[in-house]
């Protein structure tokens, strides 16, 4: 069967970007607009979205991935990019390297939470108008405290973390109430409707004393402005890649060769069999 043209140029095929010779345009637009009147935290929601962010939706969504930058060489992500930047690899390797360790429990808890909440709005909503139409149903507070005491039940009869709360470092983390009240204020201005913060901040109060950290705040912030759990993670990669560059560069800096976990002086401990000889019929060849 012969391959037609069509055919070729349909295997690639994206909505995103059109490229030809003298011509890039995202979405539509051409990046010669793009340039000097879109913000980057502007243009990656463009890319995900495929439209421009109201100025409110904007600041909201930049406060969330600037929040989520860095969080010192702890963090293994940032640990790693900053031995790697040691190893002669390029800095490219060494950002990928870090990134590479963002995973389901480093760096996946905000997409977790994401779901967390897309699964409690979605009980509410059925709960409150079952039929789609003005809701007739349960008084709405009352049915997210349910949904949320149901979900709580179930991560505790697990003796499972909840996603978004608590850290391992910080008593309160200090990223959570600043992106709370931004989003407070932004369902004042009518940028989002609230009914994400209202579940996030029942959590919260069904877990006193454990706070929220920002993986429970940025989700909040991604829900509400409409973005799918899925790129929960994602936009946090986007978001961290800023601070792992920033440490790979610092390290690459610094001139040191081969940099380990811990300093030279130290070694790890070893808990293994004491010093032993190997019993002498075992010698390469013997009979």
């Amino acid at each position: 069967m012969s391959t037609t043209t069509e055919q070729v140029t349909g295997w690639w095929a994206t909505a995103i970007s059109d490229i030809s010779p003298g011509v890039i345009r995202l979405h539509g637009y051409p990046v010669e607009q793009l340039i000097g009147r879109l913000s980057f935290a502007d243009t990656i929601w463009l890319m995900l979205r495929g439209e421009v962010p109201s100025p409110g939706q904007s600041a909201l969504f930049e406060a969330a991935l600037v929040a989520g930058v860095d969080h010192g060489p702890q963090a293994p992500s940032i640990a790693a990019a900053r031995m790697a930047a040691t190893c002669g690899v390029g800095l490219n390797t060494a950002v990928a390297t870090g990134v590479g360790l963002l995973g389901d429990v480093h760096g996946g808890a905000g997409q977790e939470c994401m779901a967390v909440l897309a699964d409690i709005h979605e009980r509410t909503t059925a709960a409150t108008d079952p039929t789609g139409a003005d809701p007739t149903g349960a008084d709405p507070t009352e049915a997210v405290s349910e949904a949320v005491s149901g979900v709580l039940a179930g991560y505790r009869g697990g003796k499972r973390y909840v996603p978004g709360f608590g850290h391992r470092f910080h008593p309160r983390d200090p990223r959570r109430d600043p992106l709370v009240r931004a989003v407070e204020d932004a369902v004042r201005e009518g940028v989002v409707e609230g009914a994400y913060l209202r579940i996030g901040l029942e959590i919260e109060r069904q877990l006193a004393p454990v706070p929220m950290n920002v993986d429970g705040a940025t989700a909040i912030v991604y829900s509400e402005l409409g973005f799918a759990p899925e790129l929960g993670r994602g936009l946090f990669v986007v978001s961290r890649a800023v601070g792992v560059l920033a440490h790979a560069w610092e390290e690459h800096g610094e001139g040191r060769r081969i940099k380990g976990p811990i300093p030279p002086p130290l070694l790890p401990a070893y808990r293994g069999p004491e010093p032993r000889d190997l019993p002498a019929h075992r010698d390469h060849g013997a009979a």
